[in-house]
């Protein structure tokens, strides 16, 4: 029985999996979407869906705390000033997991962790592409 385990070790040391989180949860707010393991998705997915959390409260505490996992400041913008705004009227579920199959080399569950809600640069990107083909068509 598993009695008592509250997370997945990963096979990994503390110092080298909190690292691995840290890099993980950086990658998945820049990129929105990243492809990793089934057991790193849900390690990872608990962290950043805390961090969402707390970055709907945009004060100097929150941002410190968030800043001292996430290194890059511009991720940390990114998450204050794009990604937590979104999420304002959800009280969780800021992310899903798809399965994606397995891995050729070791049989591993592949999932792709993403943001339930995408920002609206890539949507802008996407109407100003329809508006190019538009205007080529007239």
């Amino acid at each position: 029985m598993k009695h008592k385990i509250g997370f997945n070790a990963l096979s990994r040391k503390s110092s080298q999996r909190k690292a691995l989180k840290r890099n993980m949860v950086t990658s998945l707010f820049r990129y929105e979407r990243i492809e990793t393991t089934k057991a790193k998705a849900l390690e990872v997915r608990k962290m950043a869906e805390k961090m969402i959390t707390r970055a709907k409260v945009d004060n100097v505490h929150n941002r410190r705390v968030i800043a001292s996992d996430i290194y890059d400041e511009a991720v940390v913008a990114k998450l204050f000033k794009e990604i937590a705004p979104m999420f304002t009227e959800r009280k969780g579920g800021y992310t899903r997991i798809l399965k994606t199959g397995n891995r050729l080399g070791d049989a591993a569950e592949m999932v792709i962790l993403e943001l339930v809600e995408k920002t609206e640069k890539k949507e802008a990107k996407a109407e100003k592409k329809a508006s190019k083909k538009d205007s080529k068509e007239a």
